[in-house]
């Protein structure tokens, strides 16, 4: 009886140790600041852009399609923004992600709003986002999600741009949700896999669609050099809608009138279709 006894007085100290401690632990987890802001972005790893900020700059968001890489120079959408980052080398905050990085671009986008580097989107700030968001094949259908999910949000977009969009599994990319202002919808029909033919608006009060423009590239192929030999054979005009130099070009132009004439020091110019893109 004597041990038993020993052993329940054991017990019963280390139970009331044990939830001491637990109580010790409970009251320590209380008092400490959470980890992360209402906005979901931890603001630690938000790195401060200038301490003067008043506004946020304009942003440029790309979506390279297929399992390409976000930084391959080879690609339309990687090309573009290099092409934009050395006329706006300030006052635009230009990236690309790959099309499956869509929450890595919405953590992007609401770093840059954020102004006062508080963690927390305030409606002016919300208010104050310029956004372009541009991508191609399945970077494209990743272009409305993000606009999707920007939306939940009440963050508006100025533009979105879509070059022969190819919808993933769970993705809608013909229906432009309504914190879009303007879109813009440029396909190629040929092929194995082929673009999106047309694209609307799920309020046309509150977003213009710009046209849905066909490529034909039967009756004027374009060259991709670098693009694999049987990658080709099986995918060419979707991979000549990439490859195409008027189409981005048409592209960086439309792009360059939406951004803010302070971002570069100079006036825009409002873009100019070219002749040879029909609207269907």
């Amino acid at each position: 009886m004597s041990i038993i006894s020993g052993v329940r007085s054991v017990v019963l100290v280390w139970q009331r140790r044990i939830s001491a401690f637990v109580f010790l632990l409970v009251l320590a987890w209380a008092a400490a600041p959470p980890c992360y802001s209402a906005s979901g972005v931890d603001p630690s790893q938000i790195p401060p852009t200038s301490s003067t900020a008043s506004s946020s700059p304009d942003i440029v968001i790309g979506f390279v399609g297929g399992f390409v890489r976000h930084d391959d120079p080879r690609h339309g959408p990687v090309k573009l923004a290099q092409r934009l980052r050395e006329t706006y080398p300030s006052g635009v905050a230009i990236e690309t992600f790959e099309n499956r990085h869509r929450n890595s671009a919405y953590r992007a986008i609401v770093r840059q709003l954020d102004s006062n580097h508080d963690g927390v989107l305030s409606e002016a700030e919300k208010r104050n986002a310029r956004i372009v968001l541009f991508g191609h094949s399945w970077g494209a259908s990743a272009v409305v999600a993000l606009a999707r999910d920007l939306l939940r949000q009440n963050i508006p977009v100025l533009l979105t741009v879509q070059v022969d969009s190819v919808a993933k599994i769970g993705q809608n990319d013909s229906v432009i949700p309504a914190n879009v202002a303007q879109a813009i919808n440029l396909y190629q029909p040929n092929g194995l896999i082929h673009g999106r033919k047309k694209i609307s608006a799920a309020d046309p009060a509150r977003t213009e669609i710009l046209g849905n423009y066909r490529f034909d590239y039967h009756k004027q192929p374009v060259p991709c050099p670098d693009c694999p030999r049987f990658i080709g054979f099986f995918e060419r005009t979707h991979l000549e809608s990439e490859c195409d130099p008027r189409l981005w070009s048409q592209v960086e132009n439309l792009i360059r009138s939406r951004l803010s004439a302070s971002a570069s020091g100079r006036e825009t110019t409002a873009d100019a279709l070219p002749a040879r893109l029909t609207s269907k």
